[in-house]
This record gives C-alpha cells, structure tokens and sequence, in this order.
C-alpha cells in the first residue's frame, strides 16, 4: 500500500463520529442537523426532467472531455455571470464529476513527485487540499484565516523560502467555512506571487452562487484576471460546481476552466484517470447551466435562512452574517468548540461541527479552536428551531 495513506488524517465527520460516540442526544428534542454541507434544497424540475428525458445516454460511453453542448453551455454561463470577453469552450472549459474530484485530481496531475515543493492553502480549510497535496508528494502549507484579518488570509506571512519551492496554491471564494471571498487588489498580490515563483493557482469556487445581494455577485479568479489584463488566465484554473448552485449533489457534475495549456495535460491524465461524466448528467447539466431562474430562487431561500437565523445565533455567540456561502461561522463561549458540540447534542440533539476539525495546527495555533460550522441546510422552520436551540443552550 501506499505508505502516505498513513498520513492522511480522519475526515472531519469520521472525527465527529468519534468525538460524540456514548453521548446521548436528548430525547426530548427532535434531531436536527447543522453538521454537513449537504444541500437539501429540492432538485429543480427542468433538471429532473433533462435527467428522465437522457436516459438513453446510459447505453454509450461518455467522452472524457465532454460532448461540445455541455462545454458551450458551461462557456456561455461563464461570459453571463463574469463578463468574459473571451473562453475558449474547446480548450478552457474541462467538465467534471464534482469539483471534489477535480481538486484532488488537479494536484495528482500537476505535480512533480519527486520535487518536494509546497502546497499552499488557507487555514481553516477543505480537507481534500491537504490530502491532495500529500499524495502528490507534495508537503502543505497553511495560511491562517484570523479573526482579526475579517478570516483573510494574510500571504505575506508565507516566507520567501516556501513561496520560492510552492507548485500549487488553493484557494477558496466564498470560503469554507468563514464565507470569505477574495477582493480584486488580493486577487492582484496572488497574480504577482504566482507570476514570480512560478505556481499554478486553483480557486475553488463551488458556493460562489449563494450570495445575499443579487446586484452583487462574488468576484471569481477569471473574472479577476481578466480585469488585470490577464485573458489568457495563466497558471490558473477555477473549479465550480452544480451541487450547491442547482441542488443536484447527487449528480457530481462540475467544470474546471482556465488556463489550456494546463487543461490539455489535465485532460490527459483524465483520460487515463477514467473519470468522464455519464451522458445522462451531461445532458442534464446543460439544463442546470442554461437557466438562472431556480439559482435565484434556492438564493432567496437561503437569505430568508441567514435573515431569521442570524440574530438568533449572534445573540449568544461571536457570528455575523457571511459575504456569502450557507455557513454561519461562530465563536463558542469559552472557547471550547468540541466540548460545545457534545453537549449541544446531549441537552438539544443539535449536530454542529468543530471548527478545529476544519484546521490544522500550524505554528502553535489552530485557528479554527473556538469556533463551530453551522451549515444553513436544513428548511426555515428547523433551520430557526436549531437556532432557538443554540440560544437556550449558550444562554442556560
């Protein structure tokens, strides 16, 4: 076996597993979930129906690169939503299963094994960066996201020496889990650091549609670079997904798009990886992509979410509403977030994570310590039910 499978550390909710083995929830409340960052928001129609009406697709082989429908609608998407002046749908645009799968392929494919480099990524963070990272053999590096610096990460605290030997950098916009997204004038500091040392930046943008004003859409890294005069997007790729946008976890249908010299080698590895999407999902997601009107209704529900729930929890903890994604990132009193989390089970069968599960201890601190994830997932009424909750519990 592959000795750096011993290396990888327990998935968060395997760690949440262990960590509230023998409590007993209380049985006086009914069970609600606040834990994971499922969407449970139902499927849209339009997209059920593409499903039902592409079953024959089951009987072929899928192509690797994606049938030309489906990277025309992803390119069209991306003009709309970014204002692209130019994307190349042939040679920019990559379909794959789920942007999960391509962010840990993505190391694998561009990294030199043997070369022993960095792989930069924020801290608190998606766990997939750091095992991608190491099974490339590659070592990580982490950015802490403070509260002091709004949850930004502060890159020029990453010495020279790192930067010099760093191959790959995640980023992610809107942040898992602090909600966080990356300005033009920060987007301008990472162009300048990759452009210096030589690495390829990937910005994970799968909650990059859940936002709370709808004249202000996120910024996105291509959308960045080409403000920069960077249209060609060099040594950069950004990974999105339908999961969280359409509702559709199930259906594991994303893209990568950016720079094509890196996409032509993706590409390659892909094909020998095995990993193209089935027809049925393909046809699917040329629905999900060419139509916004269900994207503006799963956002309105989600902002009537952070609107009710929102007060609630900042009442009795240190919370603020996010400049967007589905997560409520909150300071527990005391600062204990696993103790936090047993005992909100046990008294009110409230599931939350601990934001120390999320991070790394990285030059004495963890930064996510003291805080939980609560993920807005659940319908209104037990979204402001688990609030209520929280409150009584942090309160009593």
């Amino acid at each position: 076996m592959n000795p750096i499978l011993d290396r990888l550390q327990p998935y968060p909710f395997e760690r949440l597993r262990r960590l509230l083995a023998g409590v007993e929830a209380s049985p006086v409340h009914r069970p609600l979930n606040l834990s994971i960052g499922e969407p449970r928001h139902q499927t849209p129609a339009l997209i059920r129906d593409a499903v039902v009406s592409s079953l024959d697709g089951l009987s072929s082989y899928p192509p690797t690169a994606g049938v030309e429908p489906l990277r025309a609608a992803i390119a069209d998407w991306l003009r709309r939503r970014y204002g692209l002046s130019a994307i190349d749908a042939k040679t920019q645009v990559l379909p794959v299963n789920g942007s999960r799968e391509a962010l840990f392929a993505f190391a694998q494919a561009t990294i030199d094994p043997g070369d022993g480099g960095w792989v930069v990524c924020p801290n608190p963070f998606y766990q997939i960066y750091e095992g991608a990272a190491l099974l490339a053999g590659a070592r990580p590096w982490f950015v802490e996201q403070a509260a002091a610096n709004d949850f930004r990460c502060d890159w020029d605290a990453v010495p020279d020496e790192v930067w010099s030997r760093t191959r790959l950098l995640y980023v992610c916009s809107p942040g898992n889990p602090t909600g966080s997204v990356i300005p033009l004038d920060e987007w301008r500091r990472l162009f300048e650091l990759s452009d210096r040392h030589g690495f390829t930046i990937a910005s994970d943008e799968c909650y990059s549609e859940i936002y709370h004003d709808e004249s202000a859409p996120p910024m996105g890294a291509l959308q960045a670079a080409q403000r920069l005069g960077r249209s060609g997007f060099e040594r950069l790729v950004v990974f999105s997904s339908l999961s969280k946008r359409s509702n559709v976890p199930g259906m594991r249908s994303g893209f990568v798009a950016g720079d094509a010299a890196l996409l032509e080698r993706f590409l390659l590895y892909r094909t020998y990886h095995g990993s193209a999407m089935s027809p049925t999902y393909q046809a699917a997601s040329v629905a999900a992509w060419s139509d916004e009107a269900h994207v503006r209704e799963n956002r309105r529900m989600y902002r009537e979410k952070f609107d009710a729930v929102t007060p609630v929890i900042a009442s009795v903890l240190s919370t603020s509403r996010p400049e967007a994604g589905f997560y409520l990132w909150a300071g527990v009193p005391g600062g204990d977030d696993q103790a936090f989390c047993r005992e909100l089970l046990r008294q009110y069968n409230v599931l939350s994570l601990p934001g120390s599960f999320l991070a790394r201890e990285h030059e004495g601190r963890n930064p996510g310590a003291g805080f939980v994830r609560l993920a807005l997932v659940e319908p209104l009424e037990r979204c402001i039910e688990a609030a209520e909750r929280i409150r009584n519990f942090a309160s009593g």
